[in-house]
């Protein structure tokens, strides 16, 4: 099934489509230097780009971590982002309610992983039309992401992305079996790796969660041989000072070179 977003078509030998942007709304500044960025890499590389971030992160391992400036005023940013630049936007919504408001701006409502199986949320986000990309859980098989993916559906909305982000790795680990992406498009819908996420060590410092970014190149490599539609990454001009997911967000001055390497990968893929 190909699924489009704007002029962007996924899926079912489409080109490869990149899901970028910083992990959350941490201000003006910061988002749209990431935006202006990401507008002169893709442009550069012709690659098509939705643009994420999220206006809350409602999942923090420590109470007293960030969370958001502000619903309002970050989806307002966002909204400017796409005004200037053009981008689609995919952002994260956590309660049924939230999917209207999201609805107005983004293109793309995306289901968090620990979100997956909630009804509710699924068929709020479904009924507003919009592209649905459902993260697939860290403690669920991809064979499960069949059933999700049937509670949007169910809306009359099959609009649908599934993404692979990491499966729970005994304590405080992650691993990502390539295998699901073969799995997951067995549904139909198109499959997207998720290559930053999948480097966390949730709650691995204790107050928050940890990371080894220098698995990101090798997982992205990996999964566009494997195959997937599209690459996710979440990407900050300086990890070591953002407010969330700091230890695996890729630095965005590598973004370029990551890019480089999977699109020499997929042009490969596509000859078999």
């Amino acid at each position: 099934m190909r699924v489009q977003v704007q002029n962007i078509s996924i899926g079912d030998g489409s080109p490869l489509v990149v899901i970028a942007g910083p992990c959350v709304v941490e201000s003006r500044e910061m988002v749209m230097r990431t935006a202006e960025s990401l507008k002169n890499t893709t442009d550069r590389l012709q690659v098509p780009l939705i643009f994420k971030s999220s206006y809350k992160k409602a999942n923090r391992t420590s109470k007293s971590a960030f969370a958001t400036i502000g619903q309002e005023k970050a989806l307002s940013i966002l909204a400017e982002v796409k005004r200037e630049f053009g981008f689609p936007l995919l952002t994260d919504i956590h309660h049924p309610e939230e999917a209207a408001a999201a609805a107005e701006i983004a293109d793309v409502l995306q289901i968090p992983a620990f979100l997956c199986r909630q009804t509710d949320l699924l068929e709020a986000a479904g009924k507003t039309g919009k592209v649905v990309n459902i993260k697939k859980g860290q403690f669920l098989a991809p064979g499960d992401m069949k059933q999700a993916a049937e509670k949007v559906s169910a809306t009359g909305n099959t609009r649908i992305l599934l993404t692979e982000r990491g499966t729970t790795f005994g304590y405080n680990n992650l691993v990502v079996d390539m295998r699901s992406l073969s799995i997951m498009r067995q549904t139909g819908f198109p499959v997207i790796l998720d290559a930053t996420h999948s480097v966390q060590l949730p709650g691995g410092e204790q107050t928050k969660s940890g990371g080894q970014p220098e698995f990101i190149f090798p997982i992205a490599r990996a999964g566009v041989a494997a195959g997937c539609d599209g690459l996710f990454v979440e990407t900050h001009p300086d990890p070591s000072k953002a407010m969330s997911d700091s230890a695996s967000q890729l630095s965005l001055d590598l973004l370029p070179s990551l890019l480089e390497q999977v699109l020499a990968v997929d042009s490969v893929v596509r000859k078999f």
